[in-house]
C-alpha cells in the first residue's frame, strides 16, 4: 500500500468555526480521527462542549437578530447560494478525495456525493426564488394571505454516512429561507465538515451566519438540543438517538425533523425482469458499503424465483470490488470506524446461526488490517431473525421466499422501521396497490433509488418524524403568519351597546 491513497495537506488538526474565525475549544479538549482503511489516528478534533455550542449559538443568534441574512431579499440569498454551489462544484475532485479518505467511501460514489451536494444548494437556491404562496378572497369582503419568515438558529446534528451530501441537505434550506445555523458533524467523520466555513466566506455569506461544532453527541450534540435559543432541529442518525433528542427537545417544544433507521423491503416477484432486480437490489445494499438508510437490506423473493434469485444473487455479490477507498474501481470500501466495523461483525455471527449463508461473512480476503467486511447474503431468513429485524448499516442483506401477496406484504410490513421500499413486478395494478399498502415513507417501482429533489423525504414508524425535500423544507425552516385583511364594511358582532 502506497501512500498516494492519503490526500496532500491534511490538517493536523479540525477546529470549530464560530463567529467567522477557527476556534479550539473552551476547554482545550480533543479527540482522535481514524483513517477507516489503516484505524490510525491521523488528525485530531476540537472536542466541543456546552460551553462552545453556547459561544455558537449566540454567534448565529446574533446574526439572525442583527445582521442581514434574514433581512436580504430572497433573489440577495440565492445568489449566494449560486456561488456557493459553484465553488463546491470546482472543488469536487478534492471534496471526495477528502471524503473517501475520512469514511472509507470509494472514491467514485464520493464524487457522486460531492456533486450531490452542489445541486442540493442550487435546487434551493431556485426555490426560493420561485417560492408562492397562498392568497385567499372571498370577493368584496376579506382577503387573506400568508407570510413566510425564518424561524431564527436552526441546530443541524448529521451523520457519518456521505456527511458533506447530508450536511448540505440540511444547510441548503436553512440558510435559503434566511435562518442562522450552528451544524454539529458526526464525530467519525469531521473532516469534509470544515471545508464548509472556507466555501461559505468565499461565497459571501455573512459573519455568524454558519457556525460548526465538532464534538460527541452526548456532549455538544446534547447541547445543542437542549439550548433554549435554538428553536428548531434537524436530525439524521440512529432512531435510538432520535427516541434522546425527541425526549431532550419536548420541554423547549422545539420543531424537530428526524430521519432516523431503516430496515427496507426490496420485494421481488415472480414476473419481475430478473436481471434487472438483481443488479438493482445488489447495488441498493452494498453501494455506499452498505451504511445507508434507505438500503434494501431485506429482500423477500416469490418462491417460485427464490432458488434462482438466491444462486444468482450470492454469485454476484461475491464478484463485488472490496478494495481500498482512493482506487475508481472498488464498489465497497472500508466501514466508517472500528467500532461500527465491530458491530457489523458481530451481525454477520448472529445471522450465522439464523440463517444460511451463502456469500461472504467475515474479513474481506487480502486485507489484514481496517474495516474491511466481504458483501455477506443470507438466505431463508426468517421474520423473527435479528438480521431480518435489525439495522445492520453494512453490506448485508437477508433474503427471504414468500408465496403469496399477502405473504408478502406482511413481511415487508413486520419491523418497526418504515423508511423505503422497492417493489419489483411487471403487473402495474399490482405495484400501485402493494406501494398503498406497504409501511414506508418512499417507494421505488421497478427502481432503484433515484431521488427527484422536489419530492418529500422521510419515514414512518420508528424511521422518522416529518419530511423535507422540497417545499417541505420550506415548511420546516419558516414560521407560516396567516393575514387577514378587511375589505369593505366590517362584519362585528355587537356586543356591549345595551
Amino acid at each position: 500500500m502506497t501512500d498516494s491513497r492519503i490526500p496532500a495537506d491534511l490538517p493536523d488538526h479540525i477546529q470549530h468555526y464560530i463567529d467567522g474565525a477557527f476556534v479550539d475549544s473552551v476547554d482545550g479538549g480533543t479527540f482522535d480521527v481514524l483513517d477507516p482503511v489503516t484505524n490510525e489516528t491521523y488528525t485530531t478534533a476540537a472536542a466541543g462542549t456546552k460551553a462552545d455550542i453556547d459561544r455558537a449559538v449566540a454567534s448565529a443568534r446574533k446574526a439572525f437578530v442583527e445582521g442581514p441574512w434574514p433581512r436580504m431579499l430572497p433573489r440577495e440569498r440565492s445568489r449566494i447560494l449560486h456561488r456557493i454551489a459553484d465553488i463546491v462544484e470546482s472543488r469536487d475532485q478534492r471534496l471526495a478525495e477528502l471524503e473517501s479518505f475520512d469514511s472509507g467511501l470509494p472514491i467514485t460514489q464520493a464524487l457522486g456525493q460531492a456533486r450531490r451536494a452542489a445541486e442540493n444548494f442550487r435546487f434551493f437556491a431556485d426555490l426560493i426564488v420561485a417560492q408562492s404562496d397562498d392568497a385567499f378572497q372571498v370577493p368584496g369582503r376579506q382577503m387573506n394571505y400568508v407570510n413566510r419568515k425564518p424561524i431564527g438558529v436552526a441546530g443541524l446534528i448529521t451523520p457519518w454516512n456521505t456527511p458533506f451530501m447530508l450536511e448540505s441537505w440540511k444547510l441548503g434550506p436553512a440558510l435559503a429561507t434566511g435562518n442562522t445555523v450552528v451544524l454539529k458533524p458526526a464525530e467519525f467523520t469531521p473532516l469534509s465538515a470544515s471545508l464548509w466555513a472556507g466555501i461559505f466566506e468565499e461565497a459571501g455569506l455573512p459573519q455568524g451566519v454558519f457556525n460548526l461544532v465538532n464534538g460527541l453527541g452526548e456532549q455538544a450534540g446534547d447541547a445543542l438540543v437542549k439550548h433554549p435559543d435554538v428553536p428548531l432541529i434537524s436530525f439524521t442518525g440512529e432512531s435510538r438517538t432520535g427516541q434522546i433528542i425527541f425526549g431532550n427537545a419536548a420541554p423547549f417544544l422545539k420543531g424537530l425533523s428526524m430521519e432516523l433507521g431503516g430496515k427496507s423491503p426490496a420485494v421481488v416477484f415472480a414476473d419481475a425482469d430478473l436481471d434487472t432486480a438483481i443488479d438493482a437490489t445488489i447495488f441498493g445494499v452494498f453501494s455506499l458499503n452498505g451504511e445507508r438508510c434507505t438500503a434494501g437490506s431485506r429482500i423477500l423473493v416469490e418462491r417460485s424465483v427464490y432458488d434462482e434469485f438466491v444462486e444468482r444473487y450470492a454469485a454476484q455479490a461475491k464478484r463485488v470490488k472490496v478494495g481500498y477507498p482512493h482506487d475508481p474501481s472498488t464498489e465497497v470500501g472500508a466501514l466508517v470506524h472500528p467500532e461500527h466495523y465491530d458491530k457489523v461483525m458481530s451481525y454477520i455471527e448472529i445471522g450465522k446461526g439464523e440463517a444460511r449463508l451463502v456469500a461472504g461473512g467475515g474479513r474481506a480476503e487480502g486485507f489484514d488490517e481496517g474495516n474491511f467486511v466481504a458483501p455477506t447474503v443470507f438466505a431463508d431468513v426468517p421474520h423473527d431473525a435479528r438480521i431480518f429485524q435489525e439495522e445492520i448499516f453494512g453490506p448485508v442483506v437477508a433474503i427471504t421466499p414468500f408465496d403469496t401477496e399477502e405473504e408478502a406484504l406482511a413481511l415487508a410490513n413486520d419491523t418497526k422501521y418504515g423508511l423505503a421500499a422497492y417493489i419489483w413486478t411487471n403487473d402495474l395494478r399490482r405495484a400501485h396497490t402493494f406501494a398503498q399498502s406497504v409501511e414506508a415513507g418512499m417507494v421505488w417501482l421497478n427502481s432503484n433509488n433515484v431521488r427527484d429533489l422536489r419530492t418529500p423525504f422521510g419515514g414512518v414508524k420508528a424511521s422518522g418524524l416529518g419530511h423535507e425535500g422540497g417545499y417541505r423544507s420550506i415548511d420546516f425552516y419558516t414560521d407560516q403568519q396567516s393575514v387577514h385583511i378587511t375589505l369593505g364594511a366590517p362584519h362585528n358582532p355587537t356586543f356591549g351597546k345595551h
